[in-house]
């Protein structure tokens, strides 16, 4: 809509295709046609007579026979990322891009959160709902952009040169889309080229130290690792509870500047630490100041349903992370806590859940299962972890999260966490996580109205 709207208005002769033809799609061709612009509904095949640019929004896969079409005609396929890339005026503000395939959003927003601390017009942008060609086209220009890119929208973006950029982690994600886990990588890596100051890799993922490497930088750009442990030169890192930077110092080899406290990270989990360390890693490739870093980091709050603290009742800790829809997620989030009550469960979107299970065994006290694919999950469970209680809820309805929580809270002891991080999608019983996770803290916070009644 966005794309169609920018165009539209630059008198570009736009026509609007969709395989869709629901009440939204009918609602927006509305609006489109309203503005003068041509909208076909249903029909997303067929490249339109004369057309000299596609403009695909990025959840569209590349084996769409429009773009087969398109390929043969010899017209591009941009995505909505690379239209505002290069819609860019003189002077425009530089992009501090992040991917990965966890911890995107958080990331982006940290720093943001940084960059307004230094004092810089800013906003968080890309994948997280404010649209990049609104920020770039804005009345009143921003001094720096902090981007959030999915591999999606990296596929579709093949000129965007980033400032700098942070691949945060890989693991096999989105892998219908992309065809395989090469491809994904390959997509994400893109973040990387044409950096001009520093590409930001996680130490304890190889796999984005090796896009770094294959990426075409301009020269004097630099490699930057952000680790949990002590950095080495050239890394951001933790020493005795303090955030460090031995990247953006003077002499890498023999200083270290304190940014923060671990304790100003908010929640201090293990993998939001590590977001953290990416999120001022790209600061101070900016030139922002240490201070900064610390009071941004103080200022950020954490959107819902990312490892978010609900109620503590009669000792047991409650949280939400319905944002782990895969495997990968999970693992980091059962990483912060111990001993565990597990709710997981949904739309495995083909993942397996033995390494998952095989590493958070030690830490959980028992597990409560919902969701269409469940029963992957209770079988790497009967394989790694066979004296495990398990609850298996064989229902689909909205009183589903109720009774998840309900059989979590009989099973949890006092010192114990019941952590939703379902490791799968939620579109098999709600309409999205953010729904799954309302739920869960709207049972949570029913269960604390009753005991403080008793």
């Amino acid at each position: 809509m966005p794309a169609a709207r920018v165009l539209h208005a630059r008198a570009a002769l736009v026509t609007a295709v969709t395989d869709a033809d629901d009440e939204r799609a009918r609602a927006q061709a509305e609006e489109l046609r309203a503005l003068g612009v041509t909208v076909r509904l249903g029909d997303g095949a067929t490249l339109p007579a004369g057309t000299e640019l596609v403009v695909t929004a990025p959840g569209w896969q590349p084996d769409k026979p429009l773009f087969a079409a398109a390929e043969a005609a010899g017209v591009p396929v941009w995505g909505d990322v690379e239209l505002a890339w290069r819609l860019r005026g003189p002077g425009a503000a530089p992009w501090l891009a992040v991917t990965g395939t966890n911890g995107k959003t958080t990331t982006v927003r940290m720093l943001a959160a940084i960059l307004e601390a230094a004092g810089h017009r800013t906003a968080a942008v890309g994948n997280i709902g404010v649209s990049l060609l609104d920020a770039v086209l804005a009345e009143e220009p921003y001094d720096v952009l902090a981007v959030e890119l999915s591999s999606y929208q990296l596929h579709w973006a093949p000129s965007v040169r980033p400032h700098s950029a942070a691949v945060l982690n890989l693991a096999p994600d989105h892998l219908d889309w992309h065809g395989s886990m090469a491809a994904y990588a390959a997509d994400k890596g893109r973040v990387y080229e044409g950096n001009t100051v520093a590409c930001v890799y996680n130490s304890a993922d190889p796999a984005t130290e090796e896009l770094v490497r294959a990426a075409d930088v301009e020269e004097g750009c630099r490699a930057v690792g952000f680790t949990l442990g002590t950095p080495r030169p050239s890394e951001l890192g933790v020493v005795e509870g303090l955030l460090v930077d031995r990247a953006f110092v003077p002499d890498r080899g023999q200083q270290a500047q304190e940014l923060a406290e671990v304790a100003d990270v908010d929640p201090p989990a293990p993998h939001n630490i590590a977001n953290a360390l990416a999120a001022a890693a790209l600061a101070r490739a900016f030139g922002v100041p240490a201070t900064a870093v610390r009071d941004g980091l103080r200022a950020f709050r954490p959107d819902p349903h990312r490892i978010e603290h609900v109620a503590t009742i009669g000792g047991v800790a409650y949280v939400d992370d319905s944002k782990a829809t895969n495997t990968h997620a999970a693992e980091a989030s059962l990483a912060a806590y111990e001993p565990i009550v597990w709710i997981a469960g949904g739309l495995a979107k083909g993942a397996s859940f033995d390494e998952l299970v095989r590493g958070a065994a030690k830490r959980l006290r028992a597990v409560v299962l919902m969701g269409r694919d469940r029963a992957l999950i209770r079988e790497a469970l009967a394989r790694h972890a066979p004296n495990l209680p398990v609850v298996d809820l064989d229902r689909a309805d909205t009183g589903a999260m109720s009774e998840a929580v309900r059989e979590a809270a009989g099973l949890a002891e006092s010192g114990d966490t019941v952590l939703l991080a379902p490791a799968c999608a939620s579109m098999d019983m709600f309409t999205n996580y953010n729904v799954r996770g309302d739920l869960f803290a709207e049972a949570v916070r029913a269960r604390a109205t009753a005991a403080e009644g008793d």
